[in-house]
């Protein structure tokens, strides 16, 4: 799942669980929800995590600037500088949002086409549920 800053779902992809999102990451960013803005002068970010050593190819060739923090650096942070806090909670949230829709946690769909409809109905309200808190 790809989110924005406020843990809003941007893209989403059905995989296996046993498979790494390191090895879809290009399927990911391909597959947005809101197309990319044309603005050249604003180059967006991409958090990443220690899995994603080796993709910065990818990340840069879909407009991305990215941030791969590599193991351990987070700790060493952490140590240093008291008032560090991790911003994983943004993907972390978004996931708990997706957990309450009942129908979506234990996934009871047979068809890979109906359990992606299911998600983007999902992934839908929860971005309108951010733009009214958010905008107002």
């Amino acid at each position: 799942m790809l989110t924005e800053g406020n843990g809003v779902p941007l893209s989403l992809i059905v995989t296996g669980a046993n498979r790494h999102d390191s090895a879809v990451l290009e399927e990911l960013l391909d597959n947005r929800f809101v197309p990319e803005q044309p603005d050249e002068t604003l180059q967006p970010n991409l958090c990443l995590d220690a899995g994603y050593v080796g993709k910065q190819d990818i990340a840069i060739s879909h407009h991305y600037e990215p941030h791969i923090r590599p193991r351990g650096e987070e700790k060493k942070e952490l140590q240093n500088n008291p008032d560090f806090r991790a911003r994983r909670w943004v993907v972390e949230s978004c996931h708990s949002w997706f957990k309450r829709f009942r129908k979506l946690c234990p996934r009871y769909e047979k068809t890979l086409r109906s359990f992606k409809g299911l998600l983007s109905l999902a992934a839908g309200l929860i971005a309108l549920n951010k733009v009214v808190v958010i905008y107002g």
